[in-house]
């Protein structure tokens, strides 16, 4: 089979909605750039895909990818200066986001898009009460009036699992621990019940067993109203339980997209590879250790035109050097940013392939004896955005 790239070489992921209507979220060569005095970063670089309603679109990758900017550009809350949004279109529900006026904008914001940030601890107001910051929203947007936004704030407090909901919501951010201040956030993003979610990394401050139950909330509620889900993480074993499809990004690009199963089943990008080779598995033996990608991301000031994961990837040859690969399809729905994607697969020894092009082996690895897998890990059924039913339990095997 030969990868044919399409003419727009950037917006390959956006393809047929395959039956579904219109999508919820359509995004089209989005560029989101920082200014600074060492140079222009181009923080999220020429990146396209959609979501349809009630989807879940699972976005991964490292720190300095891309993810988080790519869903603070979506909110329209890149700050300025120094960042800016310098072209591209981000249509949800027919209307160009770029384009509203801030009132606009202000409207669909916290209503019909919500945000999950990914720092609790700074996320919410020190000097005012959960109420009021619940409230606020409700009162906006859904036009209560305060007796009635503060029953529906201790009913979200409940749901998401906050104990002694009708004291605690007179209580202060400081008053909470980690964990209980991601709860709230996440009862404020799901306050007007929106249609599009964006969970910047939504269960980093919460053990397992509460990341469990905060993922099944998610689902339940996304299966009850329809809502998109943009899930960013560094967690390809929370992505494996949750997402329909995935999107891998490195260095403000999208690298690699399909289905989950495809993702997981048949990666076509090397840095996907190694994203699933870092993975701790409780069914390796002591003596077996973890394969750590080589080197660091790049800086993203004045990135040569090349592919930018030639430094750290065992397949690059000259060709890589020479030009950065548009996203190629190798598959139906199924799209990768390698000239060699034939080449890639999971089963790879990267040793070996690094020896066989004369690269030197990562310098260390990483034995994961003990280290256990993160809830949500499972494959084998993932969720099909054309599935008649959607189970609303977090798979945990």
């Amino acid at each position: 089979m030969v990868a044919k790239p399409r003419a727009n070489q950037r917006a390959e992921p956006i393809v047929s909605s395959n039956g579904r209507g219109q999508p919820l979220l359509d995004v089209k060569g989005l560029r989101t750039q920082f200014f600074t005095q060492d140079g222009v970063v181009k923080a999220v670089d020429d990146v396209s895909f959609y979501i349809m309603p009630g989807e879940t679109l699972g976005v991964v990758g490292e720190s300095g990818s891309g993810k988080s900017m790519t869903g603070l550009s979506i909110m329209r809350l890149i700050p300025n200066p120094p960042g800016k949004i310098v072209s591209g279109e981000i249509i949800f529900n027919g209307k160009d986001i770029i384009k509203m006026s801030d009132d606009q904008v202000r409207s669909i914001r916290g209503n019909d898009i919500a945000m999950i940030f990914q720092d609790p601890m700074t996320s919410l107001n020190p000097v005012l009460t959960i109420n009021r910051q619940i409230s606020e929203a409700l009162q906006l947007h859904m036009k209560m009036n305060k007796s009635q936004a503060r029953t529906r704030t201790i009913e979200l407090l409940h749901m998401v699992g906050i104990p002694n909901a009708e004291e605690r919501i007179d209580q202060y951010p400081h008053q909470f621990s980690g964990g209980m201040r991601q709860r709230v956030m996440i009862a404020m993003a799901l306050s007007c019940n929106p249609k599009l979610l964006i969970a910047d990394e939504p269960t980093t401050a919460l053990d397992v067993t509460i990341q469990a139950q905060i993922l099944d909330l998610m689902r339940v509620l996304q299966v009850e109203r329809d809502t998109g889900v943009i899930l960013i993480t560094h967690s390809m074993g929370v992505v494996a339980g949750m997402a329909d499809r995935i999107q891998v990004m490195y260095a403000g690009h999208i690298v690699e997209t399909g289905t989950t199963e495809e993702i997981f089943a048949n990666p076509r990008h090397p840095y996907t590879v190694g994203l699933l080779k870092s993975i701790p598995r409780l069914d390796a033996t002591r003596k077996e250790k973890l394969e750590p990608i080589r080197g660091m991301p790049p800086d993203l000031i004045d990135l040569p035109d090349m592919c930018p994961f030639v430094p750290r990837c065992n397949y690059a040859r000259e060709k890589c050097e020479q030009q950065n690969p548009p996203l190629l399809e190798v598959g139906p729905g199924h799209f990768s940013a390698c000239w060699f994607w034939e080449e890639v697969s999971k089963d790879d020894d990267m040793d070996e392939v690094a020896r066989a092009h004369n690269l030197p082996e990562p310098s260390s690895t990483i034995d994961f004896t003990e280290v256990a897998v993160l809830p949500g890990t499972r494959v084998a059924d993932p969720m099909s955005p054309n599935s008649p039913s959607r189970s609303p339990n977090l798979d945990t095997n």
